[in-house]
């Protein structure tokens, strides 16, 4: 019997450890955010309601690897930074063919991509929306008219030390990170109203 208890232990870990605590903004949309999308939009079947699909976040390498001269490993800083942000291995997308103009080669490395679903991605969003935005220098909030037909929302950082798992200390570059949230069954109008209730902090404007 004591065997047992030992192997279920090692399989399960610790007693006391319990489950995963689900994603904050998750519950809140279920809860409390589809429903206000009802009764706003005149949406009853919550089949038709907008639904946040994935997040992607992209960083742009090539014009940085291009620079022979500069003494860092930018790839390196940069897939270290989308690992620790996104809790997700990134993916190195190359260049499919050259284009002269912008010194790219066909085949060359030109930017590192995350693409986070689920869990991970109501993960991000809540560490996006109530640590990393509030530490932007100056901030006023993010724009309102970065939406596109389809309601998809894009937004970009200038630096990674907004997000408190980055210690700037240690890092030797830094980078950018346009982030793109995909909506389903939406539009602007109902994805912006999905992210006001999320607790999106957009830009208000400016009394005269």
């Amino acid at each position: 019997m004591a065997k047992d208890k030992g192997k279920k232990s090692a399989e399960h870990g610790p007693e006391d450890s319990g489950p995963p605590v689900p994603p904050r903004l998750r519950e809140r949309y279920r809860n409390e955010v589809s429903q206000a999308v009802a009764e706003k939009f005149g949406l009853d079947n919550p089949m038709e309601r907008p639904k946040i699909e994935k997040i992607v976040l992209n960083v742009n390498m090539g014009r940085h690897l291009e620079g022979i001269k500069i003494p860092v490993n930018v790839k390196e800083t940069v897939l270290s930074t989308l690992t620790q942000v996104s809790g997700q291995k990134p993916v190195v997308i190359k260049a499919k063919k050259s284009v002269a103009n912008f010194k790219v080669r066909e085949g060359s490395e030109t930017s590192a991509m995350v693409t986070l679903r689920r869990e991970r991605m109501w993960h991000f969003l809540d560490r996006l929306v109530n640590l990393a935005t509030p530490r932007i220098r100056d901030f006023r909030g993010v724009p309102t008219a970065s939406f596109d037909k389809a309601g998809n929302y894009s937004m970009g950082l200038t630096e990674q030390g907004v997000f408190p798992e980055i210690d700037m200390t240690k890092v030797n570059f830094t980078h950018g990170m346009p982030i793109n949230i995909v909506f389903a069954n939406s539009n602007p109008e109902r994805s912006r109203f999905v992210l006001e209730q999320l607790g999106m902090p957009f830009r208000r404007p400016e009394t005269k």
